[in-house]
């Protein structure tokens, strides 16, 4: 499959005659497909409420076709599959969830991964203080407000910090990149991990 980039980084960047030729791609490639998963809120807000933007006529159509038929991985288990239990265990482990921004404000996401955490056997879901707050990652924010990015992360730091969790879940790859490196920065042991490969740890 000739799967690229949805666009967003340069549909933020405001180079959108670059990102609606990512998006006519990825419309090309996914058009057939029944159901479209992505393991990032902040990809499927693009491809749902961003795509549309980008075209009119017969694209647009394709567009809305596809934002309908696109999931982000939690709501695909739980709202889509009515998945809320997948028969999981591991030893005991606290962990907390933290929101990205996109899935949070533009996708309604974060009950959904709550649900298929709380429902493995041996682990115990702690609320991380305000879970719902950017972690300032936010693609090029962090790099053209990097000051601002890195203050908003060190608040994070020190929300997590308060916690005695083992790991700390997010179901987008900037914010686990950003808290990641936060942590690493800080010395801290919490491991932060995406929602994907923690279920899929659980297998074992």
């Amino acid at each position: 499959m000739a799967q690229t980039c949805c666009g967003q980084p340069a549909f933020n960047a405001g180079y959108w005659a670059d990102a609606k030729r990512g998006a006519a791609h990825f419309l090309d490639v996914f058009m057939d497909a029944d159901v479209i998963v992505t393991p990032s809120g902040s990809c499927a807000s693009m491809i749902k409420h961003y795509y549309p933007t980008l075209f009119e006529g017969e694209r647009l159509i394709q567009a809305q076709a596809i934002a309908k038929k696109t999931w982000e991985l939690s709501e695909f288990l739980v709202d889509y599959l009515g998945i809320t239990d997948l028969g999981l265990h591991r030893p005991p482990v606290t962990v907390a969830f933290h929101d990205a921004c996109h899935g949070l404000r533009l996708g309604g996401l974060g009950e959904q991964a709550r649900q298929l955490v709380r429902a493995i056997k041996g682990v115990r879901l702690t609320t991380l203080p305000k879970h719902d707050e950017c972690c300032g990652f936010g693609g090029l924010f962090a790099v053209k407000m990097s000051n601002i990015s890195g203050a908003m992360l060190q608040r994070k730091i020190e929300q997590i910090q308060s916690l005695d969790a083992d790991y700390i879940i997010t179901g987008d790859c900037g914010c686990l990149m950003q808290i990641n490196g936060g942590l690493t920065r800080a010395g801290k042991p919490a491991k932060v991990i995406h929602l994907a490969e923690f279920i899929a740890s659980s297998f074992v």
